[in-house]
């Protein structure tokens, strides 16, 4: 699977597990490792010896500090809410967490937070510590993503552990259920997570780092966040500047733009993105799909999708393809980068030339699930997300509610609308039913842009490509100055797709040495 995929959120509704009485268990500041550990040079294999950190997060009573530990042993296979599948095998560990359900008022109940770990394969005296990662969303399970995903973190694995989890709300904390078997609505969240849909956001996700951050042994927290993962990684560096280590925000988001403007600036940039792969497409195909002439391009696809609209293609499944499935796919195809071009020629000729959608079908899901959010919302919503096997659609919209305090009128919505419209021909129909995104949501949400500001931590490495379609070169730089003067990095990668590590070398080798040896970069690749 392409790391631009790791990306979207999984769909899917499950069901909650919130425990609401507080339990001490047992535990002690020095335990020995479960499991295998790196050998040494001289071949032996020394018992990891596992100590918490001496700076717990303030404020939690000890039953989640001096009174817990994480008890690691062998994964078991994903649940339902994590969408199922076989156990990730050796090598792989997981544990349990207990955080509060609000860290404002800690003693009242908790969530089991899932979490899972690789261990380092260097020798253990050149251990650094623990690397978490985000692989976006929100929505996506990390349990389930990290075994999928660790080999491009292979050379950062001999010297870090890397740790995953699934976020509150996701998979195997604390799941979302917005339904019985599919979204179904705000009204719906409400009468099967009611109880925890107010504690699903990114602040209160990014308080469970540092209680994963201090369980885990290290004094900082060394982090990974990419795409939706930069939000977290940035608010983490706001709430507790003092405890970042090695901090890398990747195709990151800007944190000073709301939800409904940063979907504005995404169709614009997916729409760049389609004439820049529209004018290679005219020079180097003869059966180019969309034309030999760029400025016809996006015609021929309107027409294409029109005529999806009407009489949606069939594929070698049970699914037809429709005009917004299909305009997605475009868009997940425009994610990849140019490894993504000459497929995207291949389906799009599938569909003009024989009237068969599988090729984009296969794509469609993974930028955007269509999910029913009923009649009082009066439309459709378009989550982010994989087709129905977790819970990523109702944990999508779940903690983007729980983040976001925009509810927009029919008023608002139709001026939307039009400039959607206007910023994306061939894309801003498909983008449009995103607005009605919390309109019965039945929770205040957090704000309308995070504060991210980290006067006080250590360097940060932000890195974004210019071509990037979903998360748009502007917002790095955006965030890059909301994480303050001599804090925010930003290392420029001059590429298409939605992120570059590891696929691009220079940003590959200049990641790698930030995380493994602290060397800042220079300014592009």
């Amino acid at each position: 699977m392409s790391t631009a995929l790791r990306r979207r959120a999984a769909a899917g509704p499950l069901a909650i597990a919130i425990v609401l009485v507080v339990a001490a268990g047992a535990g002690c500041d020095a335990i020995g490792g479960s499991g295998s550990s790196a050998s040494t040079e001289g071949g032996e294999t020394p018992r990891r010896v596992e100590s918490k950190a001496p700076n717990p997060p303030p404020g939690l009573p000890a039953a989640f500090t001096a009174g817990q530990r994480l008890d690691w042993s062998a994964c078991p296979a994903p649940s339902a809410a994590q969408g199922g599948g076989d156990a990730p095998g050796e090598g792989w560990e997981c544990a349990t967490m207990k955080a509060p359900l609000d860290y404002r008022r800690p003693g009242r109940g908790t969530i089991d937070v899932a979490m899972i770990r690789k261990r380092a394969t260097g020798p253990e005296r050149k251990r650094i510590g623990s690397l978490l990662l985000n692989f976006g969303g929100p929505g996506e399970s990390g349990v389930v993503g990290l075994p999928r995903y660790a080999g491009d973190y292979d050379p950062l694995n001999e010297r870090y552990d890397l740790v995953s989890f699934d976020p509150r709300g996701v998979g195997g904390t604390a799941p979302v259920r917005c339904g019985k078997k599919t979204f179904e609505g705000g009204d719906a969240c409400e009468k099967h997570s009611g109880r925890l849909l107010p504690y699903v956001g990114t602040s209160q996700t990014a308080r469970d780092l540092d209680l994963m951050r201090y369980l885990l042994g290290d004094e900082e927290l060394n982090y990974f966040g990419v795409s939706y993962g930069t939000r977290l990684g940035g608010v983490y560096a706001h709430l507790f500047p003092k405890n970042v280590g090695r901090l890398v925000l990747e195709a990151p988001v800007d944190p000073t733009l709301n939800r409904l403007q940063q979907d504005l600036r995404q169709v614009r940039a997916v729409q760049l993105a389609f004439d820049r792969f529209a004018e290679h497409c005219a020079s180097a195909y003869g059966d180019c799909p969309t034309g030999s002439d760029p400025e016809q391009a996006g015609q021929r696809v309107i027409e294409m999708l029109d005529k999806l609209e009407n009489e949606p293609a069939p594929t070698n499944g049970d699914k037809r393809l429709d005009e917004s499935l299909a305009a997605h796919a475009i868009a997940n195809y425009l994610d990849l980068g140019k490894e993504g071009w000459g497929p995207l020629v291949d389906a799009l000729n599938e569909v003009m030339d024989r009237g068969t959608g599988s090729k984009l079908l296969e794509r469609g899901y993974d930028h955007g699930a269509r999910i029913s959010a009923g009649a009082d919302a009066g439309g459709g919503v378009n989550a982010r997300s994989k087709p129905p096997g977790g819970n990523g659609t109702s944990a999508f919209v779940a903690i983007t509610c729980a983040d976001s305090n925009l509810r927009l009128g029919f008023t608002r919505v139709k001026e939307m609308i039009r400039r959607l419209k206007a910023a994306s021909p061939v894309f801003g129909e498909a983008w449009f039913s995103g607005l009605y995104l919390c309109y019965d949501w039945p929770f205040e949400g957090e704000s309308a842009t995070p504060d991210v500001s980290a006067d006080g931590a250590r360097p940060i490495l932000v890195v974004a490509n210019t071509g990037d379609p979903t998360t748009p070169y502007a917002g790095a730089r955006r965030m890059a100055d909301e994480l303050g003067e001599d804090v925010g990095v930003l290392l420029t990668v001059r590429a298409e797709g939605h992120g570059s590590y590891p696929q691009n070398r220079c940003a590959a080798r200049a990641v790698n040495a930030y995380l493994l040896d602290g060397t800042i970069p220079g300014t592009g690749c």
